[in-house]
Formats: C-alpha cells, sequence, structure tokens
C-alpha cells in the first residue's frame, strides 16, 4: 500500500515550515518568489494532494462556499450551479449546495445555523434568496461575504446581472416585426427581480412598436411549467386571442406550447411562443424555442470568482454584466391572418 504524501513532507522537502507551505497552496501574498518556486516544485515533484484541514494551517478559511437556491426552473439551476462549481475547481474550493425555503417561518435561523455548522467562506445567493432584504441584513451583520446572481438592487453588491428589461424589449419586437400585434406575456414569479423587469421590457417593447398596452394580455406566471401551461388556456380562452406568448422562462414557453398543442393549435402557425433564458430544454422540445440566452453558466462562475476575490482580499468583488442573445428559433413566426 502506497502511503499518502503530507504536508510536512512537502516542507521538509523545500526546506520550509508547514505554515509557508500551506499560505502558498492557498496563494497568499508575501512569500518570497523563491521560496514559493521551491514549495511548487516540491509539490509537483511528489505529487502532493492538499487536503482541506492542510490549507487552513495558514488562516481559518474552510475552503468551502455555499451556494442557496430556491428556485423552480432544474433548467436555470443546473446552469448557475455548474458555472458555479467551475470556479470553485478552478480556485480549489469546495462547494455546498443547499436548497432554502423561502415560504416558511424562520429562514434567517436557518441560514445561520448552516453557517455556523458548516462554517464557509463565503455564500453565493440566487434568485429569489438574493433579494430578501433581511437575510441580507443578518448576513452583513455575520460579516459574511456574499456574491449575488441578478439582484434587484445592484448598487453595493458583487456578483452578475444582466439587462433583463432591454432582453425582454427585443424580444417583443422581434414578434413586432412578424405582425403579430396583440402580443401576450407570463411573468414570473412576484418575489424575483427578474420578474419586475422583464414586465418591463414587454411594455417598452409595445410601447416602443406603437402598440396598445392590454392589461388582459398580462398574465401571472411562477416560472414553473404548470403555471405557464395555466396561464396560457387563460388567455388562449380569451374572445380575441393572443397571436404570440412570450413567456418569461423556458419552462412556463414549454407549458404554452403545450397547452397550445391541447386546443389544436399549430406552433408557430397559430400561435408563436417565445420564452427566456436559453435553457437546454428549449432545444430539445417541438418546434425548438425562440427565447433570450441568459449565460447562466457563466454568471454562476463570475459570481463565484468575485465572492473568492472578496474572501480573499476584504473590500474585493465587483457587479459585472454579461450580454444577452435573443436566440430565434422555430417557435416564433409570423402572425396568422384573420
Amino acid at each position: 500500500m502506497v502511503s499518502r504524501v503530507r504536508i510536512e513532507d512537502v516542507a521538509e522537502a523545500a526546506q520550509v515550515s508547514m505554515k509557508t507551505v500551506s499560505r502558498v497552496l492557498n496563494r497568499e501574498p508575501n512569500v518570497r518568489e523563491e521560496t514559493r518556486e521551491r514549495v511548487l516544485e516540491a509539490v509537483k515533484r511528489l505529487n502532493y494532494i492538499p487536503h482541506f484541514s492542510a490549507r487552513s494551517l495558514a488562516g481559518s478559511k474552510s475552503f468551502l462556499v455555499a451556494l442557496l437556491y430556491n428556485n423552480p426552473s432544474d433548467n436555470y439551476l443546473m446552469g448557475v450551479m455548474s458555472g458555479a462549481l467551475a470556479a470553485c475547481e478552478q480556485q480549489d474550493y469546495a462547494m455546498l449546495l443547499c436548497p432554502v425555503e423561502t415560504d416558511v417561518p424562520g429562514l434567517l435561523d436557518r441560514v445561520e445555523n448552516l453557517i455556523r455548522r458548516s462554517q464557509p467562506d463565503g455564500l453565493v445567493l440566487t434568485p429569489p434568496i438574493t433579494d430578501i432584504p433581511e437575510l441580507r441584513a443578518r448576513l452583513a451583520e455575520l460579516q459574511m461575504p456574499v456574491a449575488c446572481i441578478s439582484p434587484k438592487d445592484r448598487v453595493g453588491s458583487i456578483g452578475v446581472g444582466m439587462d433583463e428589461t432591454q432582453a425582454a424589449c427585443d424580444m417583443v419586437l422581434h414578434l413586432a416585426t412578424l405582425g403579430h400585434r396583440r402580443i401576450a406575456h407570463i411573468s414570473g414569479h412576484p418575489a424575483h427581480g427578474a420578474t419586475g423587469w422583464r414586465i418591463a421590457g414587454y411594455q417598452l417593447g409595445l410601447q416602443r412598436a406603437g402598440l396598445e398596452i392590454d392589461d388582459t394580455l398580462l398574465m401571472p406566471g411562477e416560472f414553473s411549467f404548470e403555471s405557464g401551461a395555466r396561464a396560457a388556456r387563460a388567455l388562449l380562452a380569451q374572445k380575441r386571442r393572443p397571436t404570440a406568448i412570450f413567456a418569461a422562462n423556458d419552462d412556463m414557453a414549454a407549458g404554452v406550447i403545450s397547452a397550445a398543442l391541447e386546443q389544436g393549435l399549430r406552433v408557430p402557425e397559430d400561435l408563436s411562443v417565445c420564452g427566456f433564458d436559453d435553457t437546454p430544454m428549449s432545444t430539445q422540445i417541438f418546434p425548438p424555442l425562440t427565447t433570450v440566452h441568459q449565460p447562466t453558466h457563466e454568471m454562476g462562475r463570475l459570481a463565484t470568482l468575485e465572492l473568492l476575490a472578496a474572501v480573499q482580499n476584504p473590500g474585493g468583488g465587483r457587479m459585472l454584466h454579461v450580454p444577452y442573445t435573443v436566440c430565434v428559433r422555430r417557435s416564433s413566426g409570423p402572425a396568422p391572418r384573420r
């Protein structure tokens, strides 16, 4: 049986202390370059794989990040999580994935217990958790570094966001150029900042296209397939039904297509359908979905890297903005003649 190389072995080979080895592995400053190179050469030569506990000898870091989530769209979450995990791997951190119920009492205490039990170096918050002011205030009291994905209030925050209002506006303009005049919108859960931004973009798009804002064409949803199908049935039951439905995410858009097919409607010949996020399912359903590409993987990765920048250098970390793309596919087409 081959014995595992220890941090003591690396320290002896490099002729330095174990604390110096840990500081080099943690990429800490104020280590002489000659010493750093000697330690890294010993690590490579001995094929040393550090334990998190060994890395923490130079300080109080746990080298663990927790990602908190509560979102009905598994497709959205998988993109964010994969990006966050990639950033952790890049920085030799571990990640704890934490589902959090936001609609039951005791949220703040549960999150604080999670922090005390797991001792993460920082938290990545996803919507709608990122927009709970009481939680943000409690985390500030605990001096816990936090990065937010798509927060409503980006002033003073670190993390990543996107211009979702303009993206929604562009989607409505796409439909207007196809001749659609009755364009409906199924909004997301009211607790999400994205819901307000996308409603604002929908209305802005109608205004820029010279179309009337009709409140009967704005239907609430919850970012789930079921809520999209339910809202679509209500819209399609109207005497003057819409010729296009823009759902605030891909899951709801898939629900719209399902509801349309139930009623014998063809997509896009009878009804154009659009979504938001460009999750993998958008190209797996038929017809492939016209949608806004939100780079969820990159957003998770960048938010986590900014969190780690703040962990490693208090006062560091930025709020970044990522671009979007309107992906035109076969679910949108010219408005039907009536």
